[in-house]
């Protein structure tokens, strides 16, 4: 049985399932894959893939274990949702899980160092859970060469808070699709982040879903999008539950030929989630001529009783205004370009709240701005 054609309005209709049958090979033309290059992705999406999944190093290993079993809680959150989620989910060997019991503060950042070594297709699935009324700050920075397909869930118990960050810090050629699927609990908190700097293809999934009254999801991103590159974010906030709120930021800045990102943001509030408060933005910088950046806010909403529901997508080239203040102030257009794309990157990522993290990445992307062509 197939049920892939999906033909109805509703994000929350679309076809999930564990089973591969169900979900088939994407022809470029279905609406959660007509912005993705299909050919170059394409070696993730065959029903099996049997290569050796990423090295995986822990700090603060008392936390996180590597094992080629599921173990309890996988698969609890959601089905996936497209073919590359059921790809990984039926060929994932590794699975790679940090648990942090209830009633636990973690005062050290969790960081799980995932190293490529080769271009062979690989699955890997990584299960994060946060007991109740437990505090965490999850740091998991990819890099190396690697085309891997992998399945992140995320369980965050009643009263928990996470911190989670995802870095995609990949080599030049590196392959990289995965499905983040985050069930957050009763008054529970997540702040979600994603950064991607590297690779040829990235597309990331991120879908969420309350369990609980009075949760609160703060979704943010950054990317840098190099001549070449593919980076597609898409993000499915289903909100079921009634007064919880949800916050959307992802912003990036694209340089060179044919650099290409993709942000889809896709929000329902159901019939049933009253006083929902959410917003979504998306903001995009065109450093050169030559990319490209598709930017696709949706609200779904299925009563009135809400708080609040918006979304802002802006797309464009530097701001004269603030070129002309520092120019005016003795800095050369160059230095003054790259102070502009500094200040456009801080603005989200200080949103992450853990400083250690947030220098890092500002160090990496202050890298990439002295790389390439100018700005």
């Amino acid at each position: 049985m197939s049920s892939t054609v999906y033909t109805g309005t509703s994000r929350a209709d679309r076809p999930t399932s564990f089973h591969l049958q169900d979900i088939d090979i994407p022809k470029g033309r279905e609406e959660d894959w007509r912005f993705t290059p299909i050919e170059r992705i394409a070696t993730l999406l065959s029903d099996e893939l049997s290569g050796q999944a990423p090295q995986v190093q822990a700090q603060a290993p008392e936390y996180v274990s590597v094992s080629n079993t599921k173990g309890p809680g996988v698969g609890d959150i959601a089905a996936p949702s497209d073919r590359a989620a059921v790809v990984s989910w039926n060929s994932a060997k590794q699975f790679v899980r940090c648990t942090v019991p209830a009633n636990t503060v973690v005062e050290e950042i969790i960081r799980l160092d995932i190293q490529g070594t080769h271009d062979t297709p690989s699955a890997q699935h990584v299960y994060v859970e946060v007991g109740a009324c437990s505090s965490a700050t999850v740091e998991l920075v990819h890099t190396g060469e690697a085309t891997l397909n992998q399945t992140v869930e995320i369980d965050v118990h009643d009263g928990a808070q996470l911190t989670l960050v995802s870095t995609q810090e990949w080599d030049a050629n590196a392959i990289h699709a995965s499905n983040h699927r985050i069930r957050v609990g009763k008054d529970s908190k997540i702040t979600h982040g994603i950064v991607s700097l590297g690779g040829d293809v990235v597309r990331i999934c991120t879908d969420v879903f309350f369990s609980g009254e009075g949760a609160d999801v703060n979704l943010l991103g950054a990317y840098f999008t190099e001549a070449g590159q593919h980076q597609e974010h898409r993000l499915f906030v289903a909100h079921t539950t009634p007064h919880c709120v949800s916050r959307v930021a992802y912003k990036g800045a694209l340089r060179g030929q044919d650099a290409h990102s993709v942000w889809v943001g896709d929000v329902l509030i159901g019939a049933d989630a009253f006083g929902t408060d959410t917003y979504e933005l998306n903001r995009n910088l065109l450093l050169s001529l030559g990319p490209k950046a598709d930017s696709v806010p949706n609200l779904e909403i299925k009563n009135g009783e809400i708080l609040g529901a918006g979304h802002a997508s802006t797309t464009g080239r530097f701001d004269d205004e603030q070129l002309f203040y520092l120019q005016a102030r003795g800095i050369d257009p160059e230095t003054a370009r790259r102070l502009v794309v500094h200040g456009f990157f801080a603005e989200v990522l200080a949103q992450i709240g853990v400083s250690q993290i947030r220098e890092r990445l500002m160090e990496v992307i202050d890298r990439e701005l002295e790389s390439g062509e100018q700005l």
